[in-house]
């Protein structure tokens, strides 16, 4: 059997009553909630921003130098600018791939880089018998 739930609707009149005491300093929000058991952990914060001073509300407040200020700024358009950069390449190496890949077609088999390239001890010994040649 399913449990049945029970809403409980409070009065205006209570509301604004609750949030006065409150705001007097009579009473802290849990002190309220135990003292007229009101159930549900945000229903009097709720109460106090519709019908209170919002003052009185826990906010965030963010302090911040003006060269933190500066420095984000700066830090967003670095990475604005590495990001199009990041795209940039991107893209360069798809239309490197793309064109690669067309030449392949056209040429009926994959490209091959040479590995026969002479050592540099080898182009040194011809370089020396074509100064022996010359004399």
């Amino acid at each position: 059997m399913k449990k049945q739930r029970n809403f409980v609707r409070y009065s205006l009149a209570f509301r604004q009553k609750v949030v006065s005491e409150i705001e007097s300093g009579k009473l802290g929000i849990e002190g309220a909630r135990k003292l007229y058991d009101i159930h549900g952990g945000g229903t009097i914060q709720e109460w106090m921003k519709k019908l209170g001073k919002t003052h009185l509300l826990n906010k965030v407040i963010h302090i911040e130098m003006k060269d933190e200020v500066s420095k984000i700024k700066e830090l967003e358009k670095e990475k604005k600018a590495l990001e199009s950069a990041l795209a940039q390449a991107q893209l360069k190496i798809i239309t490197l791939e793309s064109t690669l890949k067309v030449l392949e077609e056209k040429a009926g088999e994959k490209l091959k880089k040479k590995t026969d390239i002479k050592s540099s001890s080898t182009v040194s010994e011809i370089k020396n018998s074509k100064k022996e040649d010359i004399h």
